[in-house]
């Protein structure tokens, strides 16, 4: 029995034989164990009785009781295989106590996982190449955005991309998004939901993409973009990065997401951005609930806009300056939009207004503040008429008229020179157009 002693047992084995001979007093050995003297007591009693066999734990060799049955965790498994097989063990969990009411540790999930080859045990330490940066310390702060691109429907539908909102100082996802591709006008319509939900931040932190910024290498140090014309007017600071690294917290989001998302509309049956779109809300909870922090200090940066939502919708849309014709209209891609007015509107002609294309796909009209009212009307396109075999010739005798008079091969500026069969040059004779002479040339 001694030799199946542990250290600790051994310890105290030692400890209570100097307490019984007198070399130890009752607080000191209390002090060396770790334990209250009641609890040295009570090994000092069974060391009388038993000697050291007293001192081994009695529980040795006994199942534990909170020991997993292995009916719950065989059961358990099989749910894994059959719906979780691809997830992480962490998730893998959450599902087991929320979908099926069982409940084990993650570390139990993550070594059944393991033994049946649905998890493969990450080895290693990743090297950080580059130094953190701190959280900022108020939410509102610094939202970081953009945008991942992935085949988030698993085939269901055609892979799209979603818009990331997150702010620095907490994780939260404050705004997400599912759209075809990268759009203005996505980015737009996410910013003003924002600003409806939580006001507005002080800083959008994004990377380098041409919606953000101009980079040509010449471009106008004034020159903006459309989202950077929004982001001025609304005295939102816009700053982008200069690598991916940079913006980590936004691109380990779109990590998490990529996995957990998509799962969790593969359980749901979602299988296209509409459908999604309504139920993200729902999920942005679930999700900050299990991952956001507390920021530093409990003070919020946004600020609400001070404006109208129409005045909001105005400053975050696309803005496109055209000059009314004389007739009060001007054209907007393939359309003609016609400004209707109970006057002649003398003063509109000439009068240089501003075309704002929502993100919706309305148009707005606007001149000094004032909105137009306006028609929208197809631009006609002039088509030729059909020709049969006769008229053909004649069609491309026009469009060569068009081109412009080619010159006949006697004509006295275009230079010939003929070789006889000896390969000796003729002197030609020109005639200048203006002068009443004429003079040889030999051609070389």
């Amino acid at each position: 029995m001694v030799r199946q002693m542990s250290d600790k047992e051994i310890l105290r084995g030692q400890l209570m034989l100097q307490l019984t001979e007198g070399k130890l007093d009752q607080k000191s050995a209390a002090q060396r164990l770790g334990v209250s003297v009641r609890q040295v007591k009570r090994l000092k009693r069974s060391y009388g009785l038993e000697g050291v066999v007293g001192l081994v734990s009695k529980r040795r060799g006994r199942a534990s009781n909170n020991q997993i049955h292995e009916e719950a965790l065989a059961k358990a498994m099989r749910l894994i295989g059959a719906h979780y097989a691809d997830f992480g063990p962490t998730f893998a969990t959450e599902k087991l106590a929320e979908q099926h009411a069982i409940s084990l540790s993650v570390e139990t999930v993550r070594k059944n996982m393991i033994r049946e080859g649905y998890w493969k045990p990450r080895r290693g330490v990743t090297i950080r190449n580059h130094p953190l940066r701190d959280r900022r310390a108020r939410r509102g702060e610094l939202i970081q955005i953009d945008g991942s691109p992935h085949d988030w429907f698993e085939g269901r539908s055609p892979s799209c991309t979603l818009l990331v909102f997150i702010d620095d100082a907490t994780s939260e996802l404050m705004e997400l998004q599912f759209v075809d591709t990268e759009t203005t006008l996505g980015y737009m319509a996410a910013l003003e939901r924002h600003i409806q939900r939580h006001g507005m931040p002080v800083a959008l932190y994004s990377d380098r993409h041409s919606i953000f910024r101009i980079n040509t290498a010449h471009a106008n140090e004034e020159a903006q973009t459309q989202f950077a014309r929004a982001l001025t007017q609304l005295n939102i600071e816009g700053i982008q990065a200069n690598s991916p690294q940079a913006k980590g917290r936004v691109e380990r989001a779109n990590q998490t997401l990529q996995d957990r998302l998509v799962k969790e509309m593969r359980l749901l049956n979602i299988h296209d951005q509409a459908s999604a779109n309504v139920w993200l809300p729902t999920f942005i909870n679930d999700f900050n609930r299990r991952f956001a922090v507390v920021p530093a200090q409990p003070e919020d940066a946004h600020v609400p806009y001070p404006g109208t939502p129409k005045e909001l919708q105005r400053i975050l849309s696309v803005h496109d300056q055209r000059c009314l014709s004389t007739s009060l209209s001007c054209q907007y891609g393939n359309e003609l939009l016609q400004v209707i007015t109970p006057t002649q509107g003398l003063s509109l002609r000439k009068a240089n207004v501003c075309v704002h294309s929502h993100h919706d796909g309305r148009l707005e009209l606007s001149w000094q503040g004032r909105t137009l009212a306006f028609k929208r009307m197809q631009k006609l396109v002039k088509q030729q008429p059909a020709a049969d075999s006769k008229e053909v010739n004649k069609r491309v005798d026009q469009a060569l008229g068009k081109r412009g008079h080619a010159p006949e091969a006697t004509h006295p500026w275009k230079k010939t020179a003929r070789h006889l069969n000896d390969g000796a040059p003729v002197v030609a004779l020109f005639q200048h157009p203006k002068e009443n002479m004429a003079f040889p040339i030999t051609p070389s």
